[in-house]
């Protein structure tokens, strides 16, 4: 009898040995919707009147709506439509990053063949609007007019494109 309970004891020891091969736990899953970030034109980018000079020139309109001219002359008798641009952006609590074209044509209406280009974009983010985290961006932009510049409607009616990502 003994020597069967030792086999036995024997037998149960290396299924017990060779059954601990593995071991498990239970994970838990989680994720956060975040809601989109999103950006929405509240005012167009308007360098109003210009007055075009026998050599080339830039208007440089900063975000918070000034001009200044260099070569060139602005009317303050006739200034035209002057605004920075303006967006609004949503993006709750979250960090995000503004990308702006390098340059931007515009088009005379009635000879397309004439053209200003727009560049060295600038962006301000003013935070906290509200507390859910919108941001209004006020963009200035440098206006390039060349010697003799055209005199007409300069415009594109494609627009430019200020995409917000967040980080």
């Amino acid at each position: 009898m003994k020597p069967i309970l030792l086999v036995l004891f024997i037998v149960f020891i290396s299924i017990n040995a060779h059954s601990q091969n593995s071991a498990s736990t239970n994970v838990e899953a989680r994720a956060v919707v975040v809601e989109p970030i999103k950006i929405s034109k509240s005012v167009d980018l308007n360098f109003g009147n210009v007055i075009a000079g026998y050599s080339q020139g830039t208007i440089i309109l900063s975000p918070d709506g000034a001009r200044t001219a260099n070569g060139v002359q602005i009317s303050n008798a006739i200034p035209g439509e002057v605004s920075a641009a303006e967006a609004v952006v949503t993006h709750g609590e979250y960090n995000y990053s503004i990308t702006l074209p390098e340059n931007f044509t515009l088009y005379n209406e009635s000879n397309p063949n004439q053209i200003m280009v727009i560049n060295q974009f600038q962006v301000t983010p003013l935070p906290g609007i509200t507390n859910q985290g919108d941001d209004i961006l006020k963009i200035g932009a440098t206006l390039n007019l060349e010697a003799n510049q055209s005199s007409g409607y300069y415009t594109n009616s494609a627009g430019f494109n200020v995409t917000v990502s967040y980080n």
